[in-house]
């Protein structure tokens, strides 16, 4: 008889992902969900789903779900921990979600400190309408709105989310991480668990940043979109803390 040495997390929905073959979004949610598993919250943790990519994510999670409007997500997440402090609310989103129209929620919440957990996905494009220029498109990226590169003469420079939140007093967390081999995910897992545990502890904001691949929208291969983002995201987006409150 043979022993179960991995099997699907207790908080994931046992269905099937609508997302595009290569897409990282599946390690992420795993990832998430085991984090809810090993700290015994899915009974008490409520999601937002943003817009974008993972506007279906309440379908794969076992535990309360709120569907918030684009980019609205740490609006809606600060309202219920507000409402309901016992509780541990994290948010997912994309980077045209959160660093384009909700850039003022995004940077207000982490600057009052507001108790909650973001789940941060940057694959430097935007997935779900088409793949346009996203805030975090790189210099030269080529997206259906930028068919020459992003040209920072005219479009100006990506944001780097985790360095702007670092200088802001009400960030407990901003750590950046990817999933692109065995090593980088076990790194992303404990960012994620140290996120988790500060809002338990009540230590205020954290935002876990995840590098994530594109491959339908990048015009790659799954393979070859994994070499992309080491190659040209990595470097524009260095891994690491870039803010943890002791």
């Amino acid at each position: 008889m043979s022993e179960v040495v991995f099997d699907r997390p207790k908080s994931l929905i046992d269905v099937t992902f609508h997302y595009c073959p290569g897409c990282t979004h599946g390690i992420i949610h795993r990832l998430v969900a085991e984090v809810m598993d090993e700290l015994g919250v899915e009974g008490k943790a409520v999601g937002v789903a943003s817009v974008g990519c993972s506007v279906m994510s309440y379908d794969y999670f076992s535990c309360d779900f709120v569907q918030a409007p684009h980019g609205r997500a740490p609006a809606v997440a600060t309202g219920l921990k507000r409402s309901l402090p016992d509780s541990v609310v994290f948010t997912y989103q994309g980077d045209g979600d959160l660093a384009a129209i909700g850039t003022a929620e995004t940077v207000h919440a982490a600057t009052r400190g507001e108790n909650i957990t973001v789940i941060f996905v940057n694959n430097a494009i935007y997935g779900m309408t088409g793949g346009q220029m996203a805030p975090t498109t790189l210099p030269g990226q080529v997206t259906q709105t930028t068919p020459y590169g992003r040209d920072t003469n005219l479009a100006g420079y990506p944001v780097r989310v985790c360095e702007m939140l670092a200088t802001l007093d009400g960030v407990a967390l901003a750590q950046r991480v990817t999933v692109d081999n065995v090593k980088h995910i076990r790194e992303a897992k404990k960012a994620i668990k140290k996120a988790f545990e500060n809002q338990i502890n009540k230590k205020g904001f954290s935002i876990v940043e995840i590098l994530s691949t594109c491959p339908t929208n990048w015009g790659l291969t799954p393979v070859k979109a994994l070499d992309w983002l080491r190659d040209n995201m990595i470097p524009y987006y260095p891994l690491g803390v870039y803010k943890e409150k002791e």
